[in-house]
């Protein structure tokens, strides 16, 4: 073969590497550029407020004196590791729909969201990579999902709707009933997409002419406005554009926008909004700003673990998640209650739920969309259990997994995980849990997503 053909073949991985270092030395300067915020008259615990935005509570230096926990050790697996990997896979197995490539987001439930097709694609180079499926067939399952994602209908014209039925690639409601128009954007959603987009670039460069085709067939530039994501939400008929993101999230977000060379100096900037609220003796992220306009943000697991073990931790992410980690643990070592916790699908009514370390104006909240509290819905999820044993490896991570390593069903794959409140299972089948413990038994094995293959 040719120099000019390897070249050519290595396109998708030079041009992901070229992004990446760009980006990384964008975040690099950020960091060490973000102005320092002033304190409120209130002081560093000041409650959360019914508007938006707030005054800021505490500047980035509020972190400084967190000891970041060592990572794990990457490289090899653990006993145990692989029976756990086909036991997530078969959640995939059963929940693919062969003529779109897309996956039901949960257990026979044809619909789908950006956010979880990205976790789709990021469970199928994690499954390659721990030899459970064939390197064929993970090229084979992505370029079918990028066929269809290169030609579904966009809102219009634009950008993805927020939901897919995955039989037909038609835009629906959430009830997954057709609509003609859709419902809007969900950039977060979209850039996590774009992330799972370049990690499968990266993995497997023949796909890169279909990636590109995706990104030809978006709109990207419609949901970045001066260095922000930009939702995109229907009202009265009308589309509204609004600023998308929060503390956590929109750090995950803005790194994956990065790779596809978007300015995100804003959305990165989590200083601007940062408030810090102590649990258990930790300072906890907050974001000053009310979560879709209507309740307190509130911190969770999700986005942090995500950033590790795609990304790798940056300095100030891998403080933020070593604090968020470490008030779970103090939580168990202080009532015996083993704890957690991120966002989670639930299997009854209101079958979603953000069990936060601090969320609604108070620590360990969970929350629905609207705001309610149902703190009786507190998941220990089996999800944020294997990401933080494998980001960490502590005693207590390994004490979660050992304590949920029997939920595991071969048929189905694993469940959300089971209720603080009265130890029945969860039992909601879901294709972000079953990603996250994929992606969590290849980062054991191999570090960090955007890091193999370089």
């Amino acid at each position: 073969m040719s120099f000019r053909e390897n070249i050519i073949k290595a396109r998708g991985s030079l041009i992901f590497l070229a992004a990446l270092i760009c980006g990384l030395l964008l975040v690099t300067t950020l960091e060490r550029n973000m102005p320092a915020t002033s304190e409120t008259a209130d002081g560093a615990n000041a409650p959360t407020e019914l508007s938006a935005p707030i005054a800021v509570a505490a500047p980035i230096t509020a972190f400084d004196d967190v000891d970041p926990l060592p990572l794990a050790n990457t490289g090899e697996s653990k006993p145990g590791d692989l029976d756990y990997a086909r036991i997530a896979w078969r959640y995939f197995a059963n929940n693919t729909n062969h003529d779109t490539g897309l996956v039901n987001s949960a257990d026979k439930y044809p619909s789908t969201t950006m956010w979880e097709t990205g976790s789709y694609f990021m469970a199928v180079i994690s499954a390659d990579l721990l030899g459970i499926i064939e390197t064929e067939e993970a090229v084979s399952r992505l370029s079918l999902a990028l066929d269809t994602l290169a030609r579904i209908r966009l809102f219009d014209e634009m950008l993805p709707n927020k939901a897919y039925n995955t039989r037909t690639g038609e835009l629906v409601d959430y009830s997954n009933q057709p609509v003609e128009r859709g419902l809007g954007w969900s950039a977060l959603d979209i850039a996590r997409m774009v992330a799972a987009m370049s990690h499968a670039e990266q993995s497997y460069p023949e796909l890169a002419v279909k990636v590109d085709a995706v990104i030809d067939h978006w709109d990207l530039d419609q949901m970045v406005e001066n260095g922000e994501l930009i939702g995109g939400n229907i009202a009265d008929g009308n589309l509204r554009r609004d600023q998308e993101g929060r503390v956590g999230y929109g750090q995950y977000a803005a790194k994956a926008m990065m790779l596809r060379g978007f300015d995100m100096v804003l959305a990165y900037n989590a200083e601007a909004n940062l408030m810090v609220q102590t649990v258990e003796g930790q300072p906890i992220p907050v974001d000053a700003r009310l979560h879709r306009n209507i309740t307190p943000a509130f911190t969770v697991s999700e986005p942090y673990v995500f950033d590790g073990l795609e990304f790798g931790f940056d300095y100030r992410s891998h403080r933020f998640a070593t604090a968020i980690y470490q008030a779970q643990e103090a939580r168990f070592r202080e009532t015996g209650q083993l704890t957690a916790v991120s966002e989670s699908h639930l299997d009854e009514a209101p079958y979603f739920a953000y069990s936060t370390v601090w969320g609604g104006g108070a620590p360990w909240a969970v929350m629905t969309f609207s705001g309610d509290r149902i703190d009786s819905k507190r998941t220990i999820t089996v999800k944020t259990a294997f990401a933080w044993d494998a980001l960490f490896g502590t005693d207590y991570t390994a004490e979660l997994v050992d304590a949920l390593s029997e939920l595991g069903d071969p048929e189905r794959g694993w469940p959300e995980g089971i209720y603080e409140a009265d130890g029945v299972v969860n039992g909601s089948f879901t294709t972000n849990t079953n990603a996250v413990v994929l992606a969590s038994l290849a980062f054991r094995a191999f570090g960090p997503l955007s890091r193999v293959n370089q």
